[in-house]
């Protein structure tokens, strides 16, 4: 049996079956339309992180608006679900308000990272679409900054399409730009969102100069070269390194923009290129080095004289921690706080609004979670400054004007990361970077 992948534009069926199973159930029960607040938040940071990196908000919202059940996705589930559902589902469209952290800002466990509210049906269909799109691309964004802190200045490119699904790369590539990330190799992601594109050459490029006198470098190297003139990064490590820049800065001149490594000990090959170049008379030449790089990796390469990274399969698998762990959990129903209470997997009940409380130096201590609708706790915090976290990203259905923008966020998680406790930045294991407190919470059903 064969399938074919439909050309879909409607985002409705990126879900699970059984959100539409308790839409049916609601609506034969007569609660399809009771009033609910959901909230997506995180119970944890995954093991070994001291913060988390909200990411992918933007692209929930893009996907939202999609988010229609057509003629193609109704076909698609008869049989699946009763016909009373399917003709609510052909008139679907998501009414109600949405608000959440912005993009580029730090979560921490408990963090009420977005805030759904609507009827129970319509808020209920969106906990698979918000979540894989949230969990990914906070992942990335999270694993990103961190490598970002590693390199402490130095620029660090995307280049993990290969690793990972062809769809993935994209939202991995906008997820690292927003972490701090000078470009991606992923041209979609470039048209899509604008990220800044970089590339030059793989070995195969110097391999398919091999003729029957054997291999030629140094006219791999030149063609190049003759293409894109001396501002490119020649790839010195397919054959033997140290001939590799000899060839390369007798081709280019000293004036070569770069040379690569891509495998090997890069502390010591990179030392021993520098001094090489150096020694060429090249010392404006920059070293790039990639390879299975994480952020343990590059901040074990800080005292090096490498200039840029390329990053791939740690960075879109967010090294080690692939998914953010984040929940969608109704926390209301027609004004009632409500929690689950299974162990190890609570829930604090009632709507939540969220500050973050922070010295007058700028260096934020704890974040503080109350009751939606209550006043700000002033007294909660102290003499400490209180910023307030959630915005609004949707009201009546529709995206709300000024929500930041891909380069705002950027923007956002640069100056937020500077506002950490210095040991909130560490690769150590250890306690989240500051602590979650709950104040004026309400007892939950």
């Amino acid at each position: 049996m064969s399938y074919r992948v439909a050309n879909v534009t409607s985002t409705a069926l990126l879900t699970d079956q059984y959100e539409l199973t308790m839409v049916s159930a609601a609506l034969a029960a007569g609660t399809a339309d009771r009033r609910c607040v959901f909230e997506v938040f995180a119970r944890r940071l995954p093991d070994g992180r001291r913060y988390g990196v909200v990411a992918g908000t933007g692209r929930l919202l893009d996907e939202l608006e999609n988010f229609r059940f057509g003629p193609a996705e109704i076909d698609a589930l008869r049989g699946v679900v009763d016909e009373p559902t399917l003709e609510w589902l052909r008139s679907y469209r998501f009414g109600g308000e949405i608000d959440g952290y912005a993009e580029g800002e730090l979560y921490f466990p408990g963090s009420p990272i977005l805030t759904v509210r609507g009827g129970f049906a319509e808020a209920v269909v969106l906990e698979t679409l918000a979540l894989s799109i949230l969990n990914h691309d906070s992942a990335v964004a999270s694993a990103g900054a961190r490598m970002v802190s590693a390199a402490a200045g130095r620029p660090i490119i995307e280049m993990g399409s290969r690793r990972t699904h062809e769809r993935a790369a994209v939202a991995a590539a906008r997820a690292a730009y927003l972490s701090g990330l000078t470009a991606t190799s992923n041209l979609e992601a470039a048209r899509t969102y604008g990220v800044p594109s970089a590339g030059t050459a793989a070995h195969a490029w110097t391999l398919a100069f091999t003729g029957p006198g054997g291999s030629d470098e140094r006219a791999a190297f030149a063609a190049q070269v003759a293409k894109h003139g001396p501002e490119t990064t020649l790839l010195v490590d397919t054959y033997d390194i140290t001939t590799g820049v000899r060839n390369a800065i007798e081709v280019a001149g000293p004036g070569l923009n770069a040379v690569r490594i891509d495998s090997g000990d890069l502390g010591v090959l990179a030392r021993q290129v520098r001094q090489q170049l150096d020694d060429l008379g090249a010392t404006g030449t920059k070293i790039v080095v990639s390879g299975d790089l994480d952020e343990y990796a590059i901040a074990s390469l800080r005292a090096e004289p490498v200039d840029l990274y390329g990053v791939g399969t740690s960075l879109v698998t967010g090294s080690g921690a692939p998914t953010a762990g984040m929940v969608y959990k109704l926390v209301e129903v027609d004004g009632l706080p409500v929690a689950k209470r299974s162990s190890h997997k609570e829930s604090h009940g009632g709507a939540k609004r969220a500050v973050r409380a922070a010295r007058d130096t700028g260096t934020v201590v704890e974040e503080i979670l109350y009751r939606d609708g209550a006043a700000v706790p002033e007294s909660a915090a102290g003499s400490l400054n209180l910023r307030e976290l959630q915005i609004p990203l949707v009201r009546g259905g529709d995206r709300v004007d000024g929500v930041p923008t891909l380069t705002e966020a950027r923007s956002h998680l640069a100056r937020g990361l500077v506002t950490l406790p210095w040991e909130g930045l560490g690769l150590s294991h250890g306690d989240p970077a500051i602590g979650t407190r709950y104040v004026n919470q309400p007892e939950a059903s």
